[in-house]
């Protein structure tokens, strides 16, 4: 016959439970952020933040510091999200065209999922160091990526006009570039696309 569970076991059960609860809420609040987010509000206020995760405004901040801390866990789960689509699954032994092609749709498909987070988190970045510190390391990544995939064309030219074309290829392939294409210039993706391929390839591809 099995014992009785103690009063110890049931005191940790219901620590368990209450951990379990506070992660979901937690978790709760970052979603309902991301999807005001989504939704084009890009400074919802903490009663819309409650109200959207089913919580009171009351008991929002027992999960957060202050509304920049949920800012930052929220920037952060967006970009972790995003992680699987971050790679380039191409051998810089390939066509450039190939390369070019394969560049320019991973771009394109990881800023759409970033969405407004991606404004949010440049809008923060000057006054939030944590957030300008995971843009940095973002966007650094970003950068070897290009230097990597194009490595048999920068090694054909000098190491500044090589800089130069790295510099251009992360400026025109970036989140703010596809962002005024998009936004300002009305572009659809297909025509960014289109534009981007052509700009990319130019730079790289073989001077007489």
């Amino acid at each position: 016959m099995n014992a009785a569970p103690s009063r110890q076991s049931e005191a940790g059960a219901g620590e368990d439970g209450r951990h379990a609860r506070r992660d979901r809420n937690r978790l709760a609040v970052v979603d309902a952020m991301l999807l005001l987010y989504a939704a084009g509000n890009l400074e919802p206020s903490s009663d819309e933040i409650a109200e959207r995760a089913g919580l009171s405004p009351r008991s929002l901040f027992r999960y957060f510091d202050d509304l920049d801390d949920l800012v930052r866990v929220a920037i952060s789960r967006q970009y972790e999200r995003l992680l699987p689509m971050s790679g380039l699954d191409v051998s810089h032994e390939g066509a450039l065209s190939d390369r070019v092609a394969r560049l320019v749709e991973q771009r394109l498909g990881l800023f759409d999922g970033i969405g407004s987070v991606g404004i949010v988190s440049r809008v923060r970045a000057p006054f939030q160091p944590l957030i300008a510190s995971e843009l940095a390391i973002s966007r650094s990544f970003l950068r070897r990526q290009i230097e990597q995939l194009f490595a048999p064309e920068l090694a054909r030219r000098g190491a500044t006009t090589a800089a130069g074309a790295v510099a251009t290829i992360d400026v025109l392939t970036s989140f703010e570039s596809l962002h005024l294409m998009r936004d300002d210039q009305q572009f659809t993706n297909k025509q960014i696309a289109a534009a981007l391929t052509d700009a990319v390839t130019r730079l790289l591809e073989v001077r007489p």
